[in-house]
């Protein structure tokens, strides 16, 4: 692509572009994504899904400007992603990990906001908005390791939503919780997508928990990784627990992604 091309670009959030990754040289070079081609638009919800093993942490580092391709670009906002861009937060699966327990539940929220240069005031009023939002205003005191799992994740989803991002990154993020707990945070994320007007990419192990949240699904396979096929899933919104997942074209989703993996 070249840059006189940028300008169509611009109406997408992200694209992705013949986006390969090789780790290694020589004989023990090893391409992990080869070529992957896609695109999420403006307040899409995309779920990523594919075997383990497939690369899918790799493109989300790629695309948070933690990893350079070895070749293709991704862009966002029509510029190519060069390094962790200002409009970009992510969310990990090892909530213990990105909270610091030595420091309140405010103090984890705003802790990205004091580099950013934000003034405190402003740090405290985006904690409170951002902990309301996520079901955790009466806990700002609190430390990370007195609250259960389920509730660390939401604060690390809070700290997400007050850099107010375009674009929110997740990396399996309710891989560690409970049941009960995922279904909650599912419907979380939701509600976050259609309060903050971000566009969200998902990756996930879940096939239920992919259709369930996507407005498209992504399944990757192969050795080395390709898009196999995008699968839009145009299920009733607001979407229900209950109610969605009984929906004969539910299970035909689901079943359809599955089959891919299995044969990817």
């Amino acid at each position: 692509m070249t840059e006189q091309n940028l300008p169509q670009q611009a109406q997408r959030r992200l694209v992705i572009e013949g986006l390969r990754k090789i780790y290694g040289s020589g004989p023990n070079a090893k391409t992990v994504l080869d070529g992957l081609t896609f695109d999420v638009d403006i307040g899409e919800f995309v779920c990523i899904v594919g075997p383990s093993g497939a690369g899918k942490t790799t493109l989300l580092k790629c695309l948070a400007g933690l990893l350079p391709p070895t070749s293709g670009r991704a862009y966002l906002d029509g510029e190519v992603i060069t390094g962790p861009p200002e409009k970009l937060a992510l969310v990990f699966q090892e909530y213990t990990r990105s909270l610091m327990p030595w420091l309140t539940v405010e103090k984890n929220v705003t802790l990205p906001l004091v580099n950013k240069g934000v003034s405190k005031r402003e740090r405290r009023e985006r904690a409170r908005e951002a902990l309301e939002a996520v079901g955790l205003a009466d806990v700002p005191r609190y430390y990370p390791w007195q609250l259960s799992g389920g509730m660390q994740q939401r604060v690390a989803i809070a700290r997400a939503l007050a850099y107010q991002p375009e674009v929110l990154v997740m990396d399996e993020p309710f891989a560690s919780v409970d049941a009960q707990t995922r279904f909650e945070l599912e419907d979380l994320a939701q509600r976050v997508r259609e309060q903050f007007g971000v566009t969200v990419v998902f990756v996930t192990h879940d096939i239920d928990e992919a259709v369930y949240l996507a407005d498209r699904v992504v399944v990757l396979g192969g050795s080395p990784c390709r898009v196999r096929e995008i699968i839009p899933v145009e299920l009733e919104q607001p979407r229900d627990q209950v109610q969605t997942k009984a929906d004969p074209a539910f299970t035909e989703l689901r079943s359809r992604v599955f089959e891919l993996i299995r044969k990817g």
